[in-house]
């Protein structure tokens, strides 16, 4: 029996919610797709699915394989249908994750056209500022918002970004305006939580210098850091990409500016690059293409 009929099979099973409507969808008896699924499981050694007279239901194992075959089958489909046609199909299920902020406002906009472009692919889009992990949270693209320098994972640049020290004018009129990295000491600093346990990152003398602050609020979501800036409850380190209409309006003052971090680029991960599915591959080419757009980012 085909491996990969069996793996159809167990996918039609938990779609159609039963044996008997797999059965009728291939035009075989119920006893032969139970002979399958039986198969299957005894292969690998397994219990995938919980039967009973009335229904079905996937067992941990089951739901993680389930994901996997959906991939699998995919992959084999659009594979298929490059060489049958002579051009790549995309199709399949692309999961992506990004830092919420960035992706609320340059990513998911984003997913419309290029579905229309492939109308065979369907997303699933995790938003959280927390990190993932690619193969745990089985994640096959994310965006991050970093210099990567320790990273493992494969990346492709997608954008450049700056991050500054702002804060709203009627703080810096209450509490002044930092001159020096020094000055921050004194001032309210509004920090990301966990994710700015290093501090903000400065160039002083062409070296990098990571400086702690401190402040009475912080928050691990950089919405509620840009609202709190708004309403002058302290300085905040925040990217270009998030407070350069507030600067341009005049909601937001730069400072520190001859300190100015490093560019902390915007990149596209994948964790390996060997067998990068087609639907993957042209995502992160659509954002390329988006964010490379003229005056996009102005």
């Amino acid at each position: 029996m085909s491996a990969i009929k069996q793996l159809e099979t167990f996918v039609s099973v938990v779609n159609l919610g039963s044996l008997s409507a797999a059965a009728r969808q291939e035009d075989v008896v119920p006893a032969i797709v139970g002979r399958r699924l039986d198969a299957l499981e005894n292969r690998l050694g397994v219990k995938l699915l919980v039967r009973t007279t009335r229904s079905i239901s996937l067992t941990q194992e089951g739901s993680a394989f389930y994901e996997d075959c959906l991939r699998i089958l995919g992959d084999l489909a659009e594979a298929e249908s490059a060489v049958a046609s002579g051009n790549a199909r995309a199709r399949g299920h692309l999961r992506l994750s990004a830092p919420a902020g960035f992706g609320r406002r340059h990513v998911a906009p984003h997913v419309a056209s290029f579905l229309r472009q492939h109308p065979d692919i369907r997303i699933t889009l995790d938003l959280s500022d927390r990190l993932t992990d690619l193969v745990r949270d089985r994640i096959d693209c994310a965006i991050r918002i970093s210099d990567l320098a320790d990273s493992s994972l494969i990346a492709v640049r997608l954008a450049e970004n700056r991050r500054v020290v702002v804060a709203a004018p009627a703080y810096l009129a209450q509490r002044g305006t930092p001159k020096v990295l020094a000055d921050l000491e004194q001032h309210d600093c509004l920090s990301l939580g966990e994710s700015q346990s290093r501090g903000w990152t400065f160039k002083v003398g062409g070296e990098l210098v990571n400086l702690k602050v401190r402040g009475a609020l912080e928050c691990n979501d950089g919405a509620v850091l840009h609202d709190w800036a708004l309403q002058g409850l302290g300085l905040t380190w925040r990217s270009m990409w998030e407070v350069k209409d507030d600067i341009t309006e005049g909601r937001l003052v730069t400072v520190l500016d001859r300190f100015s971090s490093p560019d902390y680029p915007v990149y596209a991960v994948v964790a390996q690059r060997k067998f990068l599915p087609g639907r993957v591959r042209l995502f992160i080419e659509h954002l390329r293409e988006v964010y490379a757009t003229p005056g996009y980012w102005d």
